[in-house]
């Protein structure tokens, strides 16, 4: 690890997060019925992100650290950008709402839409080339 990767990983996470709280904002925090839409759109959209930036550039799971990119880009932007924390911070929400088949659906759902999110970003770059 050279310092450099931290200044890329900081910096890009830095920029994630501001993009992350944009995308909530802009999209509100909850939907209708206290569903948290924006933090959805969030995970999803940077599935995808990640899913496509990956193939299309090649980078392997274990190569994640070290170059512009892996570490700047897929783990600071993306890593920032995209949250694991919201996600189950919403899930308790709406379980303690009274909502438990929504918090299933939530997970789930969410989870469900991730990976096809991941994988039609990856697709995608397949067929950029």
């Amino acid at each position: 690890m050279q310092f450099s990767d931290l200044v890329f990983v900081a910096g890009g996470g830095g920029i994630g997060s501001v993009l992350r709280w944009l995308v909530g904002k802009l999209f509100k925090e909850q939907g209708p019925g206290g569903f948290p839409w924006s933090t959805v759109l969030i995970n999803v959209t940077g599935a995808f992100v990640i899913g496509f930036l990956s193939v299309l550039f090649s980078v392997e799971w274990h190569d994640r650290y070290g170059s512009l990119l892996n570490a700047g880009v897929l783990t600071g932007i993306l890593g920032g950008y995209t949250t694991f924390s919201t996600m189950q911070l919403d899930a308790a929400k709406l379980y303690h709402s009274g909502s438990p088949g929504k918090t299933v659906g939530y997970l789930l759902g969410s989870v469900v839409l991730g990976i096809l999110a991941a994988g039609a970003g990856a697709q995608l770059a397949r067929l950029a080339g």
